[in-house]
């Protein structure tokens, strides 16, 4: 019976560590394609509708990504670093929602381009 137990460790692990690297890649590209509705909120009429509903999406993904975190590190026993990199996410998240209706584009567009890169790193780590 313990073989089992041990024998699906190994494949929870991987099967969560899959999970985040998915979260952070789901998280990745919502940045970026918020940076693209962004170019289109300049010249076009829908940018701003896509903008805002990018916004919600990217929101979405990075409580994903703090999800998949917490169920990689929880269970699993790993590092809680990954917890601590989506949880800060997830305030730069709020932190662009904020300046994003304060209209703050001064700051809202340095932190998009901080985030992406943030991002990319993370994914590239995993």
């Amino acid at each position: 019976m313990a073989t089992q137990v041990t024998a699906t460790a190994p494949a929870n692990a991987q099967r969560t560590s899959s999970f985040l690297r998915i979260a952070i890649a789901i998280q990745t590209l919502t940045i970026f394609l918020q940076a693209v509705s962004a170019g289109l909120l300049l010249t076009s009429s829908y940018g701003a509708v896509l903008h805002d509903v990018g916004a919600r999406v990217m929101y979405g993904a990075s409580m994903l990504y703090l999800l998949a975190a917490v169920l990689a590190w929880k269970p699993g026993g790993g590092s809680p670093r990954p917890v601590w990199h989506a949880t800060g996410f997830l305030v730069l998240a709020s932190a662009q929602v904020v300046l994003g209706i304060a209209h703050v584009p001064s700051v809202h567009l340095p932190l998009g381009v901080l985030m992406f890169g943030l991002s990319v790193l993370a994914l590239a780590r995993r």
